[in-house]
């Protein structure tokens, strides 16, 4: 493709980041949006995005054309491919999604073709990977026949504020004149600038590190929380008063979950072992946070044994069932396993989630209760495990209401600390926060 500007673009999985992507680039080229989703398909066709990221007026741009059907990825010359990259039980990288739209997209695209990569992968894997299975599927040679590049996703999902639009792109191509053309293309819909990496391989490791730089701190914040437990200290305020000094990175401790902090430093690490490199910061940081919904489980369990509970007849309200508040999306998520935990103990667990449909956590075999706020249902236990807007907008009242108050002590849980008002009241409520 020369220096002009693609004729079309197609995005391939339109899952957060692709639908994202999808939408802006309409706004300035015909764009056809791939995914092998039949419903999800059907419903962007119909302007509804399940995730709630993208308006239908945007879904139903005269530039933007939906599809299950490859053979429309031909019409394009600059394909971007973003699919999940996901761990295996053994945490090990799942490469079968990429493997799979690699081996599409060979299939169905053109000479002259530049084939962009989002997915977040270890160094090396676009070119050692990725690359291969676009040749062979297509019969055409790489660097000739058709060009490949790195850009990595960056979309923050629920966070209205750091865009697409306005989070620098980081890109880089196969060679200058990808990388330039890249820029180009990826410049009609970031205005916040372009950052050309010198090479694939930098731009591939430069977006692995984000997320596992992000790990760590948290990881920190969650040790930090268990030892400020256990000597009797607030970890909010302690935090309060570091944050005074101009230099104090500000962090959470927390649950750590969705498709992108949990898994992306195991795909470094993988690498790193791969080269007899043991990261031992890294998967440190790791599992502190995996180890924190059965932390948090425990101390609610201590806490229904103080308040003189049978903990295997105790009825627990978790409320919160994403990864992230004002958000969606249940992948990986802290506060289920967090559930789950609970649940191992013998505690009667409901969960109730404003943001995700009934029938997704009931088909994960969770006890779901659509509205105890309406309800006439009491609890021996709260566990505020993801603070919503919604949530944080309620009464207090609304939360005592349903707690039982007349079998001894109640126990509320507040991981992010919102409902601290409690501790000002002189009621029989054990509270706790992270």
């Amino acid at each position: 493709m020369s220096q002009n500007l693609p004729k079309k673009v197609a995005v391939v999985g339109l899952g957060y980041v692709g639908l994202h992507l999808a939408s802006a680039f309409a706004k300035h080229l015909s764009t056809i949006g791939f995914d092998i989703n039949e419903e999800r398909i059907h419903e962007l066709q119909r302007g509804f995005d399940r995730n709630g990221e993208v308006l239908p007026e945007a879904l139903q741009s005269k530039r933007l054309f939906f599809t299950t059907d490859p053979t429309y990825l031909k019409e394009a010359n600059f394909i971007i491919i973003v699919v999940p990259t996901p761990v295996d039980r053994a945490k090990r990288p799942d490469l079968l999604p990429l493997i799979e739209a690699s081996n599409l997209v060979g299939r169905h695209m053109q000479r002259g073709t530049i084939v962009v990569y989002e997915s977040t992968v270890y160094p090396g894997c676009t070119e050692e990977v990725c690359i291969p299975i676009l040749e062979k599927a297509s019969g055409f040679k790489a660097g000739i026949d058709f060009k490949v590049g790195y850009s990595p996703e960056r979309v923050n999902p629920g966070d209205p504020e750091h865009t697409l639009e306005n989070i620098v792109k980081v890109v880089a191509g196969q060679d200058p004149e990808t990388t330039e053309i890249m820029a180009k293309v990826y410049g009609l819909v970031v205005k916040a600038g372009i950052y050309k990496a010198p090479n694939i391989r930098t731009a591939e490791a430069a977006k692995v590190i984000e997320n596992i730089q992000r790990d760590i701190n948290i990881a920190l914040m969650n040790e930090l929380a268990i030892l400020f437990h256990s000597l009797g200290l607030d970890t909010k305020e302690v935090l309060n008063a570091a944050r005074t000094k101009w230099n104090f990175l500000f962090f959470e401790p927390g649950l750590v979950g969705g498709h992108c902090i949990p898994v992306d430093p195991y795909y470094l690490t993988h690498k790193a072992l791969e080269v007899g490199f043991h990261p031992e910061v890294i998967l440190t940081g790791r599992k502190i946070n995996d180890s924190m919904p059965s932390f948090i489980a425990n101390e609610t369990v201590k806490l229904l044994i103080k308040a003189d509970k049978i903990v295997q007849k105790a009825e627990v309200l978790v409320l919160g069932a994403t990864f992230k508040e004002n958000l969606r999306d249940i992948r990986n998520s802290g506060a289920l396993e967090l559930v789950r935990k609970l649940q191992e103990f013998g505690c009667q667990v409901f969960v109730h989630d404003p943001l995700v449909e009934t029938k997704h956590l009931k088909a994960l075999g969770f006890k779901v209760i659509e509205d105890p706020f309406s309800s006439n249902y009491k609890f021996d236990a709260l566990v505020l495990a993801v603070p919503h807007r919604v949530f944080r907008e309620l009464p207090l009242n609304d939360y005592l209401k349903l707690l039982k108050d007349k079998e001894g002590q109640a126990v509320v849980v507040d991981l992010k600390g919102i409902l601290s008002e409690i501790k000002k009241l002189n009621l029989p409520i054990l509270y706790w926060k992270l």
